[in-house]
């Protein structure tokens, strides 16, 4: 039963990263008392992404102020909020999400802990407002970022443990993707990199939206064991894969083989960005087929895409609107339970170093991590 407040200490144990080359410790930290438009929630499961090592390390050149609490996503329970709240109340389990908005210019965005976003305003935001993240016991957060998770419904009607629900990191994301070029239930899409975490969620996400999906990757392997995986977990599902051999004429002639196909959804990594998949699979697109970027490839352009009205659109992650239709599909029981959804590796606070280093390999659809604090 919710109540309007639960205790909260004066101190929490938190995963902070003081400089990059000292990497980080577990250190003691004042909690954070709630304010307008603010929850504190202490932190259930929180994410950790399989490049979190490389931004943390300096790898990646990502900027953010510190020293930081690092984390990302995090599933959650409030504990207590602020006097403009209506609907949040502490006890309620919730999905925190990281993509943080600028209230009074909601294009002023950055993502929470990982990095500080591209104009004036997300920097504003992510040093002095909303700067640490989820790898602590407890955190700050924006009321519009808490979504209500049913918890009688999911948890206790459904089977969901807290850890599967943390799996909404990877999913959600090519939820925003689909949702944007509005894939329909019957549609045939190709999905890119499909063997990678956000890939391999994509093609889950699709075939639970009641569609067709042609799965591309390098690794043959990891591709049956995708088809696999969604099979087990949702029987019915139609998904075709195809082994990429980089060659840009042999990808498309493999692709246009299953006959029409509607739409494209690609995640290809900017390390990866010459790679000529993306290519192949636009020109198997039907007329008036639609494209969703969410990674990074040159020269995706040629005359089919104009001779044959492509839309080809980018996208950062998801809207709000996103988050709480993806939440109703689960409460619907939509998705599959269990390790036929994913299988997760826990870590505690103090093993952040196993955690990053297994993250960066226990990738693909299926597979996340996470630290309890």
């Amino acid at each position: 039963m919710a109540s309007s407040a639960l205790p909260v200490p004066s101190h929490h144990r938190a995963l902070v990263l003081e400089t990059v080359e000292q990497g980080f410790s577990v250190q003691m930290v004042p909690t954070p008392q709630p304010g307008p438009g603010s929850a504190i929630v202490r932190i259930v499961e929180a994410g950790v992404i399989s490049y979190h090592r490389d931004i943390y390390n300096g790898e990646r050149t990502y900027e953010f102020a510190k020293p930081i609490v690092g984390g990302l996503s995090a599933v959650a329970r409030i504990v207590a909020v602020g006097h403009d709240a209506v609907v949040l109340q502490a006890g309620q389990l919730v999905w925190m999400d990281c993509v943080m908005h600028a209230r009074d210019n909601p294009d002023s965005l950055f993502l929470n802990a990982i990095h500080e976003g591209s104009d004036a305003g997300s920097r504003k935001l992510s040093r002095d407002v909303w700067r640490d993240g989820a790898f602590a016991e407890y955190m700050r957060v924006p009321l519009e970022n808490c979504f209500r998770l049913d918890e009688n419904r999911l948890c206790r009607e459904l089977g969901y443990t807290t850890r599967e629900l943390l799996y909404m990191m990877y999913l959600l994301v090519p939820f925003g993707g689909l949702r944007d070029i509005r894939l329909e239930p019957g549609e045939t899409i190709v999905v890119g990199a499909a063997t990678g975490g956000f890939g391999g969620a994509a093609v889950q996400v699709a075939v639970t939206m009641g569609a067709r999906v042609i799965a591309m990757g390098r690794n043959g392997k990891e591709l049956a064991r995708l088809k696999d995986h969604v099979k087990k977990g949702t029987p019915g599902a139609n998904i075709e894969t195809v082994c990429m051999t980089g060659d840009y004429e042999t990808d498309a002639a493999a692709l246009q083989a299953f006959g029409t196909v509607d739409a494209v959804i690609d995640f290809t990594p900017a390390f990866a960005c010459q790679s000529t998949h993306l290519k192949s699979a636009i020109r198997s697109l039907r007329r008036g087929g639609r494209c969703s970027m969410m990674g990074y490839v040159e020269d995706v352009i040629n005359w089919n895409v104009i001779a044959l009205n492509i839309t080809i659109k980018g996208k950062l992650m998801y809207e709000r609107d996103d988050i709480v239709l993806f939440v109703k599909m689960l409460e619907r029981g939509l998705f599959p339970r269990g390790k036929d959804l994913v299988d997760p590796k826990v870590f505690k606070m103090e093993e952040w170093k196993e955690a990053f280093d297994v993250a960066a390999e226990w990738t693909g659809i299926g597979k996340t991590v996470m630290i309890e604090p």
